[in-house]
């Protein structure tokens, strides 16, 4: 009994990072905690005294599962209704996962990587693991796995933001966006939406949401009006401001009890994408009552 107490002493010891690992790879805040619950029982049952460093060899077991975890995932997400969404991770969530550098929109264009790609680039770019290394973990070549992460770059740069919005910059928008497009003030919406803006929504086929992005400034104005006109005043009461893996946003209640967040990518003052999403762990975050992530999911 002692020995599994130290093995999760040392574990717990990593968590944080091997969460982090596992939700960037999967983009499934759920996913990847059960990764990493499988990662700990693999550990226990391990025979520790060959293992010289702890870290590296869970990040090589959490990879794995991984790995395998989104074999079946990408044939889940085939069957998935509307568009799927990596699910949101606020800012203020315990569990260390928003200490890199990864936003929403990086995200999204991750899932475009195979499964290796996605994995070289994770471990090597974000996560600072040698080459060396991450050539073990994915049982590759180094020189094959320079060229995953170099692919890798290659498919996703497009998505890095040129220049990254300052927070209090980000916020104002944000709150402005939030005012006018459930007022329907499509005046002020014009200042601030830019003319190639995409909305992509996610509802997991069990809320409101738009099957296929909606492209374009004046689709998204007539959105809005069409909104306005259908729900009303106090069709959406924000919650509170947020950031949403690395892009600002807010929590807000719709329709009187449909919990989501939405986050704003922006550039040059303008926002150039809005993206609702499904909600997993948000409502215990806010205290906001009955769970309604069955809503949501």
């Amino acid at each position: 009994m002692r020995q599994v107490d130290d093995a999760t002493d040392i574990f717990e010891t990593h968590r944080a990072r091997l969460l982090r690992i596992a939700y960037r790879m999967l983009g499934s805040r759920s996913e990847a905690e059960d990764v990493v619950q499988n990662a700990w029982l693999r550990w226990v049952a391990t025979d520790r005294r060959g293992v010289a460093a702890p870290y590296p060899f869970l990040a090589r077991v959490v990879t794995r599962l991984c790995l395998d975890e989104m074999k079946s995932a990408r044939a889940r997400r085939e069957t998935y209704v509307g568009a799927w969404l990596p699910e949101p991770l606020v800012e203020t969530e315990e569990g260390g996962l928003e200490e890199d550098d990864l936003t929403l929109t990086l995200m999204m264009a991750l899932e475009r990587l195979s499964p290796l790609e996605r994995a070289a680039f994770l471990l090597h770019d974000v996560f600072g693991v040698p080459l060396g290394e991450v050539a073990d973990t994915l049982d590759r070549e180094a020189a094959a796995v320079r060229q995953l992460a170099v692919r890798a770059r290659r498919n996703i740069q497009a998505a890095r933001p040129r220049f990254p919005v300052e927070r209090e910059e980000g916020e104002r928008i944000a709150r402005a966006f939030f005012a006018a497009s459930t007022s329907g003030d499509t005046a002020t919406l014009r200042t601030l939406l830019a003319e190639n803006v995409v909305l992509r929504s996610d509802g997991g086929g069990k809320v409101l949401a738009f099957i296929n992005p909606i492209a374009g400034l004046d689709r998204l104005l007539r959105l809005y009006e069409g909104v306005r006109r259908k729900w009303g005043e106090g069709w959406a009461q924000m919650l509170e401001p947020a950031w949403i893996d690395g892009l600002p946003g807010y929590v807000s209640r719709e329709r009187g009890d449909v919990l989501q967040t939405t986050a704003l990518a922006i550039e040059d003052g303008r926002i150039t994408a809005r993206n609702p999403d499904k909600l997993r762990h948000i409502a215990q975050a806010l205290a906001a009552g009955p769970d309604p992530t069955s809503r949501t999911q």
